[in-house]
């Protein structure tokens, strides 16, 4: 039971090393990327396409990940690619927190008519099916990074909406908050200073969850073309464009996908991981 325990207690640890490593790895990446990349990730040489990665005969030692079907280099593309991503999460991951969670407090703190209407407006909005929801709402705004992030934010506040609705009424019943209140403290003071860092925890476990979930829609629309520019290299575009031509350069569908699974996973596993760590049972 001991050595259960410590393994318990250490498996928390090696989930935010590991996923942290990875995300410092990609942060570091996509902002040094105009330094780094070893060329332009639109340029085209029609000359050096579909070139293997460095592993493979017939390799370019110029083009470490190989090119695609017109010779743009891979690796650059992915870095490139790698700064829009994380400016997707980074940006609606925020907002979606601020929006959901300020309502979900509200919400779950405030009870009667404010709950009511937040819950119903809840069940409403989660009625629609959310990936066809993004793609409606692309269609309707137009392409483009801030269309993409707006339609995260509108599918997915409702995400934390809930779970902090959930989390703050049974804050509420505690009895620390009705002593805030005996000491004359308003109903606004205690959900902000009582309420708030207690819930803070499941925030930002959600936050780095919406981050992971913010990255798989953007590359899904970039995937059906409804994203950013075509030209403009993307994780979704460069898996779109690999899918045609698996059996020819399987480079250009497999590396950007392992980046993106990577990603996903790591996002995933740093909130599990935020979450177990600050969970007092565990500690």
């Amino acid at each position: 039971m001991r050595d259960a325990r410590g393994h318990i207690r250490r498996l928390p640890g090696l989930r935010l090393w590991l996923s942290g490593g990875w995300l410092t790895f990609l942060v570091l990446a996509a902002v040094f990327a105009p330094l780094i990349s070893p060329h332009d990730p639109l340029a085209q040489d029609l000359f050096a396409g579909r070139l293997p990665p460095f592993f493979e005969q017939g390799a370019d030692p110029a083009y470490l990940l190989g090119t695609d079907s017109l010779g743009r280099d891979v690796l650059s593309r992915m870095l490139y690619g790698a700064r829009l991503a994380l400016i997707v999460a980074l940006v609606a991951g925020t907002l979606t927190c601020l929006i959901g969670a300020t309502l979900g407090l509200i919400a779950g703190y405030y009870r009667g008519w404010a709950d009511l209407v937040i819950s119903r407006f809840i069940d409403i909005w989660m009625a629609f099916p959310p990936v066809l929801f993004a793609i409606l709402l692309i269609a309707v705004l137009g392409t483009g990074l801030m269309s993409v992030i707006i339609a995260i934010v509108v599918i997915d506040w409702t995400r934390f909406a809930r779970v902090v609705r959930a989390e703050a009424m049974g804050q509420g019943a505690m009895d620390y908050v009705a002593s805030a209140q005996v000491a004359g403290r308003t109903r606004f003071g205690t959900a902000l200073t009582e309420i708030l860092p207690n819930v803070l925890p499941t925030i930002v476990a959600l936050l780095t969850l919406e981050m992971g979930i913010a990255v798989i829609v953007e590359a899904i629309l970039s995937f059906v073309n409804l994203s950013i520019s075509t030209d403009q290299p993307t994780w979704g575009g460069m898996i779109a464009e690999g899918r045609t031509s698996i059996y020819q350069a399987w480079w250009v569908l497999v590396f950007p996908l392992f980046a993106l699974f990577l990603t996903v996973l790591s996002f995933s596993q740093l909130g599990e991981g935020l979450k177990d760590h600050f969970d007092p049972v565990l500690r």
